[in-house]
């Protein structure tokens, strides 16, 4: 096997099932539908992964944005009990439009939950641990195209610009093909990394658009995005619209760098090794950093002594005292 076809392997086992990617989509776009109906609403559109393309297995749950009419919510926007008002708004709408029991426009909610920023929809049972959620955020257009959303924990509106980010990695992706596709690999490889806490999806999603080239293979590629991301992840990783700050305060940055340059080590063997003509070898060292997921052959047997069986122990012969003369 070559080395193109073992990365081929790799994203087979990382990508969502087609079929299930694309329920995921028809699910959110029930949503989108459904509250656009409404007058208050003047647009509606997905954000999170599955938006920019870089969704990672399993498909749990997906977002959406309503953006309102300031002018039907004057009242909407500034610190105070507006951001919890805005959220109980669209609960009302969303179970008025979806609920399983008397839903208006289809019958697929069984149980809404209000989180800080979104309300989270439950499509299955909610003790389901993989149970499937849509979650639907409030949003009021600014003058610039940014957002403002409600943050119900701080009582406030914060800016935001989902859609920035959604276009940078489209603009990545057009210059490069490998790039969406090595996301979702480097987004499955943050679960293997002994740090302290978890990475969240976002910040390897941020230092891949940071650090990853534009052109090339993906052997060269991901070499590249190791060496530069394992320097920039300890200055932190910050939303490139430059309106929300730090995306993980509590990154573990020095575990996460440790892992990264480790994994330049191994990427700059394996690339040297396939320049030497080793597949084989670069094919092992790979696995190394992505596991079994990466196909590789096993590793030569050491060679063997030509001796077999025990060696028999050699006993010296005893000394006498024997008399001189």
């Amino acid at each position: 096997m070559g080395i193109d076809e073992a990365f081929d392997a790799l994203q087979k086992a990382v990508n969502e099932d087609i079929g299930k990617t694309g329920l995921a989509r028809e699910r959110r776009d029930l949503f989108k539908t459904a509250l656009l109906s409404e007058p208050d609403v003047l647009e509606t559109f997905g954000s999170g992964s599955l938006s920019r393309s870089t969704q990672l297995k399993p498909i749990h749950d997906v977002d959406i944005i309503a953006v309102y009419d300031p002018a039907e919510h004057s009242e909407w926007g500034g610190d105070g009990p507006s951001a919890e008002d805005a959220l109980k708004h669209i609960r009302d709408q969303v179970n008025r439009l979806l609920s399983q029991s008397s839903g208006t426009h289809d019958n697929v909610v069984r149980h809404t939950l209000l989180r800080n920023h979104a309300v989270k929809c439950f499509l299955d049972d909610p003790d389901d641990p993989d149970a499937f959620t849509v979650d639907v955020m409030a949003a009021l257009r600014q003058e610039d195209g940014s957002l403002l959303i409600p943050e119900k924990l701080n009582t406030r509106w914060v800016p935001a610009d989902p859609e920035y980010l959604i276009e940078k990695v489209a603009d990545h992706q057009r210059d490069w093909s490998h790039f969406r596709p090595l996301v979702r690999v480097l987004k499955q490889w943050r679960h293997t990394v002994p740090v302290e806490g978890r990475i969240k999806s976002l910040v390897m999603e941020v230092l891949a658009l940071n650090c990853m080239p534009r052109s090339g293979n993906r052997s060269e590629g991901l070499k590249t995005f190791f060496t530069a991301a394992a320097v920039q992840v300890n200055e932190g990783v910050w939303d490139p619209a430059d309106l929300c700050g730090e995306i993980q305060p509590d990154l573990d940055r020095t575990g996460l760098s440790e892992a990264l340059a480790e994994a330049r080590d191994i990427a700059e063997r394996a690339c040297a090794a396939a320049i030497e003509g080793d597949t084989d070898d670069a094919l092992r060292l790979w696995q190394e950093i992505f596991g079994d997921d990466f196909p590789a052959p096993a590793a030569p047997a050491k060679p063997t002594s030509l001796i077999t069986g025990t060696p028999a122990l050699i006993t010296p012969r005893p000394i006498k005292d024997a008399p001189q003369g």
